[in-house]
C-alpha cells in the first residue's frame, strides 16, 4: 500500500454519490464504479449523477469512472462499499480481483441475505478480509444533506485506529466532522438496526400515532438496540453516542429517511410490494427486520419493535392491530 492511498467507491446511489462528493474534496483521484452505464457517460458529459443527487456537481478530471468492479477493486488501496446490502452478493460475484490485501469500508446498512451476516462479517468470512482491514461508515448523515453541505457528522469504525483515521481524515471537510471508533460490530449492527425502527416511526405515523407516542417509541427503541448489540458482541459502549443513538433519530425522524417513508406507506394501508414499487430507492429495513428477527432466535434479545415490524412485514400481520398490542409493551 502507498503512502498516498488511493480509493473506490463501488457503488452508483445517493449514499455512493454522496461519499463519492466527500472524497473529492481530500483526493485528487478516486474510482467509482456503476453498474448503469448510462448514468457514467452523463456523469462524464453533464458532471452530475442523472439518478441521485443530481445537484451535485463533480470535476470529472478527479474521477475514474467504471461499470468494471475489477477495475475500480484493482485500482484501489481503500475500497468503500455502498450498494444494498440485498444486491451486495450479486456484484461481489463479479470479482476476480482478491479483497485481501484491501482495506474495506461498509457504507452498507443492512445484513446480506444471503448469509445473514453483517456487511464486515461476511467479508471477514467468504472473502478472507482481515478484521483489521475491515470498517465501517455510519452516520449520523443523510446523502441529501451531504448534497446542500450542510454540517454532518460521521462515525468511522475500523480495528485499525490507523486505517479508521485515515479514511476519517480523507472524508472529512468543512461541512463534515469525522470520529473513530473501535466497535466494528456494534457500529454496523446499530446501521441496520436503525433502519428498522425508523420502519416503525413511519408505521406510527401512517396509523396516525402523534409526536408524543413518536418519543416513547424512540426511547424504547435505543433500549431495545442496546439490548440487541450487547447480545451480539458485548462491549463496552455509549450507546447514546452519535453513531448508535443519533442516526437512530435521524433514520427516525427525517424527511428524507426511505425507510420512515416505507413505514409510513405500510401504515397508510399500502401492501408491500406496492409501497416497494412506488419508492425508487431500497428501503434496507425491509431486508433488516427479517434477518435480525431471525438472528434474535438465537440470542433472545427482548425485541417487541423489530418483532412488531417482522409481524407487519413478513407475516400478514394487521398494522393496526399490531401497533395496538405493541402501545402495551412499551413504556
Amino acid at each position: 500500500m502507498s503512502n498516498t492511498p488511493k480509493f473506490a467507491v463501488i457503488g452508483g446511489g445517493s449514499w455512493a454519490t454522496a461519499i463519492a462528493k466527500m472524497l473529492c474534496v481530500n483526493v485528487n483521484q478516486i474510482a467509482w464504479y456503476m453498474r448503469n452505464t448510462y448514468a457514467i457517460e452523463h456523469l462524464k458529459l453533464q458532471k452530475h449523477n442523472p439518478n441521485y443527487l443530481s445537484s451535485v456537481e463533480f470535476d470529472t478530471k478527479k474521477l475514474i469512472l467504471t461499470n468494471d468492479i475489477n477495475e475500480a477493486v484493482a485500482y484501489a488501496d481503500y475500497v468503500i462499499f455502498a450498494i444494498p446490502s440485498a444486491f451486495l452478493s450479486t456484484e461481489l460475484e463479479k470479482l476476480t480481483v482478491s479483497l485481501e490485501d484491501k482495506v474495506i469500508f461498509s457504507a452498507i446498512k443492512g445484513i446480506v441475505p444471503e448469509t445473514s451476516l453483517i456487511v464486515g462479517e461476511h467479508f471477514h468470512e467468504k472473502y478472507n478480509v482481515d478484521y483489521d482491514n475491515i470498517g465501517v461508515i455510519t452516520g449520523p448523515c443523510h446523502a441529501e444533506e451531504v448534497a446542500l453541505e450542510r454540517l454532518s457528522y460521521l462515525t468511522i469504525a475500523c480495528g485499525s485506529e490507523k486505517k479508521a483515521g485515515i479514511m476519517a481524515k480523507n472524508l472529512n471537510s468543512h461541512y463534515i466532522k469525522t470520529k473513530i471508533s473501535d466497535d466494528i460490530i456494534g457500529t454496523e449492527y446499530a446501521a441496520m438496526l436503525k433502519n428498522i425502527y425508523a420502519i416503525a416511526a413511519g408505521m406510527a405515523h401512517g396509523l396516525g400515532y402523534g409526536d408524543n407516542f413518536q418519543a416513547l417509541l424512540m426511547s424504547n427503541a435505543v433500549r431495545e438496540m442496546k439490548k440487541f448489540i450487547r447480545k451480539v458482541h458485548k462491549m463496552k459502549r455509549n450507546i447514546n453516542d452519535s453513531a448508535y443513538l443519533g442516526d437512530l433519530l435521524v433514520t427516525g425522524y427525517s424527511i428524507f429517511s426511505r425507510n420512515r417513508m416505507f413505514g409510513n406507506m405500510i401504515g397508510k394501508g399500502y401492501t408491500v410490494k406496492s409501497a416497494m414499487m412506488e419508492m425508487s430507492m431500497v428501503a434496507e429495513g425491509y431486508y433488516a427486520a427479517k434477518s435480525a428477527w431471525e438472528l434474535n432466535q438465537e440470542y433472545g434479545a427482548k425485541t417487541p419493535i423489530i418483532n412488531a415490524v417482522h409481524n407487519i412485514l413478513y407475516e400478514g400481520g394487521d398494522a393496526k392491530q399490531v401497533f395496538k398490542k405493541l402501545t402495551e409493551k412499551l413504556d
